[in-house]
């Protein structure tokens, strides 16, 4: 491992704060805390800092880091490849692209055959889009120009994806007007079911007709996609009633909108599953990806379109589909990604996310009972989400003058987590977390829990 002094690390930090965007943070807010944090290596499920502190890392990264940190053959999987092609001539392809093109196929659900790369989750989608509207196009249907998604959906960070789903955590202010025809309907959320549902089933069957109702009131003619994460991340985890993804596979057959499946987060054993559509055995139109598929390791993404729609933009050069992305089909990504599925499934990590999911969600349900200020817990595989609430009959927030958030990080960062707080948490560690790595999750955030709990009720 690298060392640093103490001076090296501050002037590390120093630069940072005058150079660098860091995500979702602000410099002078940064700067009063001593921050950035700065991290160096990592194993597994652990991560050491600047300082020599090391944490477990609760959110993968951004929620990616499936097969966790340290992953040697990776790196040597992506070097091999360097050595031999490092890009491939304008309008060709290489081996290992091919390669992961079809082992995409070969384990994405039903005839999920024809992959297009891009180089992240936001040029997926936008990618998705895309693809969506030129299909509409190419069966005499130009006017389906329409996408809808969901409240407290993220989709991504371009202009398009921006424009779907729509959460207090990324706010879009800044940027709108945004992309014309997003359509927005409720979110399957058994806890806080926006069309009164007091059951998982009957919110989810409520909120499916909601997207039936849009497609009748906008007209069929004009809509083009119905997109949507299996699991919805931002808002704390949202798994749907077991009827929800079915029926919304039947609407979007019935009036022929295109279903749009973003496992940007789920897809690569996040859930459970190698992707989390399967938990509900269908298959959508399109489905995107990223994040796990390399676990981190280099940016690679895609998005994978079922053989009988793909085939639409096959024949001619006027059915070619008309979008480039510089970096999508790397072949050293594509040789990270293969490596990195060969990995899960060799490790059989896909069944341990399952398991420690489980153990974890129990853990989880303990604290729930123990901390009044946890309103709701809930997870599948391991991706599970936890709702603080003031209180619980009213499921009020904390306002913001608590700093609920500020307070929650401090207090998972002292018990050696690396973890966000705030309404919602988000615990989403790498899919080779063992047993005790489990429970010392739980004790961490059970700690915090007490802590702030001690300064706020």
């Amino acid at each position: 491992m690298v060392s640093y002094t103490e001076d090296e690390a501050k002037e590390l930090q120093r630069s940072a704060l005058e150079h660098l965007w860091i995500y979702t943070r602000e410099p002078s807010d940064m700067a009063e805390k001593g921050e950035p944090h700065i991290f160096v290596s990592g194993k597994g499920c652990q991560v050491t800092d600047i300082f020599g502190e090391t944490y477990i890392d609760a959110m993968s990264g951004w929620w990616l880091k499936n097969v966790g940190y340290g992953r040697t053959e990776i790196a040597d999987a992506a070097y091999e490849q360097m050595l031999q092609l490092t890009f491939m001539p304008s309008g060709s392809t290489a081996p290992s692209t091919i390669k992961l093109a079809q082992k995409i196929a070969d384990i994405t659900p039903g005839d999920l055959s024809r992959c297009f790369f891009t180089s992240g989750g936001s040029e997926s989608v936008e990618t998705a889009l895309k693809l969506c509207r030129a299909y509409h196009r190419r069966q005499g249907e130009a006017g389906r120009y329409r996408f809808i998604s969901r409240m407290g959906s993220y989709h991504g960070a371009t202009f398009g994806a921006m424009a779907l789903g729509g959460s207090p955590i990324i706010p879009r202010d800044d940027y709108e007007p945004l992309m014309p025809g997003a359509v927005h309907v409720p979110q399957p959320n058994p806890y806080r079911c926006q069309l009164g549902g007091t059951t998982p089933s009957e919110c989810a069957e409520r909120c499916a007709n909601a997207v039936e109702e849009a497609i009748k009131f906008h007209g069929p003619q004009t809509v083009a996609g119905v997109i949507a994460e299996p699991i919805s991340s931002p808002t704390g985890v949202i798994v749907p009633g077991d009827e929800y993804w079915p029926r919304l596979r039947e609407i979007c057959t019935k009036y022929g909108v295109l279903l749009i499946a973003d496992e940007v987060i789920t897809g690569f054993g996040r859930s459970g599953k190698m992707f989390a559509s399967e938990h509900w055995g269908i298959t959508p139109d399109i489905m995107t990806v990223a994040k796990g598929i390399t676990s981190g390791y280099i940016p690679m993404g895609g998005a994978i379109m079922r053989k009988e729609l793909a085939d639409s933009f096959v024949g001619s050069d006027k059915a070619a589909f008309r979008h480039i992305i510089t970096f999508g089909g790397h072949p050293v990504a594509a040789a990270a990604s293969l490596k990195n599925i060969e990995i899960m499934e060799t490790e059989d990590m896909v069944q341990n996310s399952a398991a420690m999911g489980q153990h974890l969600l129990d853990g989880l349900k303990e604290l729930k009972a123990k901390h009044p200020i946890v309103g709701d817990v809930r997870g599948l595989g391991l991706m599970c989400g936890m709702e603080i609430v003031k209180d619980r009959e009213t499921k009020e927030f904390f306002p913001q003058e608590a700093r609920l958030a500020e307070r929650l990080t401090g207090q998972f960062s002292q018990n050696h987590l690396h973890l966000r707080g705030g309404n919602y948490v988000s615990i989403m560690p790498p899919l080779c977390i063992s047993r005790g790595e489990v429970e010392d999750v739980v004790s961490g955030i059970d700690q915090a829990l007490s802590a702030v709990e001690r300064d706020l009720v």
